[in-house]
């Protein structure tokens, strides 16, 4: 393991201390056999769409009438992420919730992924993900229409899935804003919301961004070294945890040691680091935004140390939104920060819709 200066902390990246103690747990501690029978509570398949195999998790709703709800996720995440979620969303009444609320829940691994299949070739960008996406949920498990949740890129493959098919998509609900935004009138002043977002925009430029060059420049480089260790691997992914969520640098706050290292042993299994950082590649060389705007119904959860939180008036240029929530706590993760806030927003947003129930 490497050194490093006295008294740094986190400044220079992932600290060395707490990471050793992680690394220490992992290799004597850590029981990845329980994990995966906690993974495996949930029923999960794997459909060939195309020329890539495609993991899902298909579980059903225990209500009277479930809704279809694609639950899409982003880097560093997977289908896991929604462990927690995944009860409170198809089982509501036995969480002291109405059953009238309760979803079929789809959440796939994304290609390149996890369980899923890595792309063989380029262009795998937001665009061709989406339409995987659409497949899997129309073509594979028949359902005519259904309600698209997301964050991080699962934010922007939600999107394209709505305007590919807004016709199948009933509502968006999004916890993170990831296409394209900008002022309707660049000559106009800025008001404090924007000059807070343009702020915080260039904030991460500064201090958070060096992952998205390289990941999106040289995937290959970096993949050599974090397939390789472990260590590294988990050093690579845990900074990101600390980073984006609400946990005021006590990544114990809000993540588990086994959380965090089940979601490094998921890419650590499936050797799939190198493939799910190619995507940042991909949306840099064949970018995608939506044509027009998306009029799709829209619900945004924002959630205050969410990285990404552009002003209302930006976000209604490109979505239509109804529904517009800001949470009183939680970040970038919020499936594992606080799945009651998201699965109560999500229901209530699904509730208001012209046809929630639209089962396949």
């Amino acid at each position: 393991m490497p050194d490093e200066i006295t008294g740094t902390g986190w400044e220079y990246g992932t600290a060395r201390g707490y990471l050793a103690d992680l690394v220490e747990y992992w290799r004597d501690d850590y029981d990845w056999r329980a994990r995966e029978r906690s993974l495996n509570a949930c029923a999960q398949y794997r459909a060939q769409i195309g020329d890539l195999n495609i993991h899902y998790i298909h579980e059903p709703g225990r209500g009277p009438n479930p809704r279809p709800l694609l639950l899409l996720h982003g880097w560093p995440g997977s289908a896991w992420e929604f462990a927690r979620i995944i009860p409170l969303l198809t089982d509501p009444a036995a969480h002291g919730r109405d059953p009238s609320s309760s979803f079929t829940v789809v959440a796939p691994s994304l290609p390149g992924y996890g369980f899923s299949d890595r792309p063989r070739r380029r262009g795998m960008n937001i665009a061709a993900i989406g339409d995987v996406m659409l497949k899997l949920m129309t073509d594979v498990l028949g359902y005519r229409s259904f309600i698209a949740q997301g964050g991080d890129w699962g934010s922007a493959i939600a999107t394209r899935v709505a305007e590919a098919a807004p016709d199948r998509v009933a509502g968006l609900h999004l916890n993170m804003i990831a296409v394209a935004l900008g002022r309707t009138d660049d000559t106009a002043p800025l008001d404090a919301d924007e000059r807070v977002f343009l702020g915080d925009l260039e904030n991460f430029r500064q201090e958070e961004a060096g992952y998205q060059w390289i990941q999106s420049t040289r995937p290959q480089t970096i993949a050599y070294a974090l397939n390789d260790s472990p260590a590294g691997l988990l050093a690579w992914m845990v900074e990101k945890f600390r980073a984006w969520s609400d946990c005021q640098g006590d990544l114990g706050r809000r993540f588990t040691r086994d959380d965090l290292i089940t979601a490094a042993m998921i890419y650590w299994v499936t050797g799939t680091i190198g493939s799910s950082m190619r995507l940042y590649y991909e949306a840099r060389r064949y970018p995608w935004s939506p044509a027009g705007r998306i009029e799709t119904p829209t619900a945004v959860a924002v959630f205050p140390r969410e990285p990404m939180r552009p002003p209302r008036s930006w976000v209604e240029q490109v979505y239509n939104v109804q529904r517009w929530t800001t949470m009183p706590s939680g970040g970038h993760f919020a499936a594992m920060e606080e799945p009651a806030l998201l699965a109560d927003d999500i229901a209530a947003f699904s509730g208001g819709l012209e046809n929630p129930r639209a089962a396949g």
